[in-house]
């Protein structure tokens, strides 16, 4: 006894179509962390809507909200040179819960 599909070739060619004409789900492929470095990197203004949307939805990483707001604000100290403003800079990352950051400023501090 021969095992396998026993319908007809149309049923399957109906269930197929019916597949690929049938709409899909949209989802969104989340952004690389190039990409979100990147947005990061580079000044708010140069940013797209889509890039500062997608950068935006940080409410669920509370984590790259805070990196974002320490690399502004050390972009923006730089930029204006601003030297005054390090030590606190540095003060604020080391009571952050970004570890490599607390690294960099503990190497600032003891330097």
């Amino acid at each position: 006894m021969p095992l396998g599909y026993k319908g007809s070739y149309q049923r399957v060619r109906a269930y197929l179509y019916d597949k690929r004409t049938s709409p899909r789900p949209v989802t969104a492929r989340p952004p690389s962390p190039w990409a979100v470095a990147g947005w990061i990197l580079r000044h708010p203004d140069t940013l797209t809507e889509s890039e500062e949307i997608q950068l935006g939805r940080s409410d669920t990483l509370p984590e790259l909200d805070a990196l974002t707001r320490h690399v502004r604000s050390f972009a923006s100290m730089l930029t204006g040179r601003q030297r005054e403003r390090l030590p606190g800079w540095l003060d604020a990352v080391r009571q952050g819960g970004l570890p490599r950051l607390r690294t960099l400023a503990a190497c600032r501090g003891a330097g």
